[in-house]
């Protein structure tokens, strides 16, 4: 039976046969060879009912198929919860609005997907009355500090396991480990890349990607079209935005999730959101990351020019400096700190009068603000003109360069003996 969570989180739920009662863990559960083993080790191991929850942030996958082989594989309760609109309203617009880069390239798809799950995670586990919370990642990874300090932050009473920081399984020894337990598997070709996929972009890492020097295959991309195969025509989009958030495309007015999904098809059709960077993650490693934001990189880039166009300019200059530090803290995995909080109050008033629409021209892997216009634009034609019409007084001018240099001068004449 389907019902409604908060903020839009559609939530399915299939409980299997009562078992003896024991205490439960949430786990964190992608439906595929890592997380359905650790069903089973869970309860091995630690002698837990295992509560399994899918959460979809607009990955490819069947949220239905994942929460029946959940409940096969022996959960005794399984979620399945379409969390994109939540998604895209309460974690990607607000870094939007903040225009936030880790290293001022990455939008951080993945970084901010996890504390929305961590945060469904916890009330699931409120809901079962389930003492622990267990998740599938790697003790190399940035995601683990994500999990775990996002659910301390949002229930610090509950405990956290990470089987794949506890056990050390290849690949192989999972499938086997699979077999002798009789876990239904779909084991697929091996692919050569580990990748992360939501609304918001795709990573891509590992294998030969591994060398930095190496330019990444085209197999690596699959949001994206070579920019030397796309279109041999711009194409020009028109983003309308209110209050710091996109609303609609070339006139046509638009949700959130619609508008995301539409916005990654037409920029990666022209080759447009390709990312490769050496990254400096949370844990102290520099890592090699590849990732696709068609949809990010456009409208940050539209949403940032329009901000010069209505921002004053102190007003643009300080929040530049929240912006980089906003980054940091979505990547650290400090979502729901106060600092946080106190940042996105700041970056919400600065949104008050980010009205107005950017067009933006898309070119073979390019993207070009070319027009912009708002209803609370400071771009004064009269001012700015060197034609007729031209509205500034010239005269000023001798009197505030006098004043502004008179610092300079002083010190000049004091300090240089000049």
């Amino acid at each position: 039976m389907a019902t409604k969570a908060k903020k839009g989180s559609a939530v399915k739920s299939v409980r299997s046969t009562k078992s003896p009662k024991k205490d439960k863990v949430v786990l964190a559960y992608s439906g595929g060879l890592d997380t359905s083993v650790a069903i089973r080790w869970l309860q091995e191991k630690y002698n837990l009912d295992v509560v399994a929850v899918s959460v979809d942030v607009g990955q490819p996958g069947d949220m239905d198929k994942n929460i029946e082989r959940a409940k096969t594989i022996g959960a005794s309760n399984a979620y399945a919860i379409d969390a994109q609109e939540e998604f895209a309203n309460d974690y990607v617009w607000p870094c939007l609005k903040a225009n936030a880069m880790y290293m001022q390239t990455y939008p951080m798809a993945t970084s901010i997907a996890r504390p929305l799950i961590a945060k469904l995670l916890v009330d699931i586990a409120k809901k079962e009355g389930a003492k622990y919370i267990a998740h599938g990642c790697t003790a190399k990874g940035n995601d683990q500090v994500r999990f775990d300090v996002s659910i301390n932050a949002l229930d610090p009473k509950l405990k956290i396991i990470a089987p794949m920081r506890e056990w050390v399984m290849t690949r192989e020894d999972e499938i086997e480990y699979a077999r002798v337990h009789d876990i239904p598997i779909t084991v697929k070709k091996a692919c050569p890349y580990s990748t992360d996929e939501n609304l918001w972009g795709r990573s891509c890492e590992c294998g030969i990607l591994e060398d930095a020097w190496t330019e990444p295959p085209e197999d690596a991309y699959e949001w994206t079209t070579s920019p030397a195969k796309a279109p041999n025509t711009p194409q020009y989009v028109t983003i309308k935005f209110a209050k710091g958030v996109p609303v609609a495309l070339d006139g046509k007015k638009m949700g959130a999730v619609a508008l995301i999904k539409k916005m990654n098809e037409i920029a990666g059709k022209n080759g447009v959101g390709r990312i490769d960077q050496i990254e400096d993650r949370l844990v102290g490693i520099k890592s090699r990351e590849i990732y696709e934001s068609p949809a990010a990189i456009v409208l940050i880039a539209a949403h940032k020019d329009l901000e010069k166009m209505v921002l004053t300019k102190d007003v643009a200059s300080y929040k530049r400096l929240i912006e980089q530090r906003y980054a940091e803290l979505c990547y650290d995995g400090l979502w729901f700190s106060p600092l946080k909080e106190a940042f996105d109050a700041f970056v919400d008033k600065t949104q008050e009068f980010v009205d107005g629409e950017v067009r933006v021209k898309l070119f073979k892997g390019s993207c070009t603000v070319v027009g912009r216009r708002s209803p609370h634009s400071l771009y004064d034609m009269g001012l700015a003109t060197y034609a007729e019409g031209d509205e500034f007084d010239h005269t000023s001018a001798k009197g505030f360069i006098y004043v502004w240099g008179l610092p300079l001068r002083s010190v000049a004449k004091i300090q240089k003996k000049l």
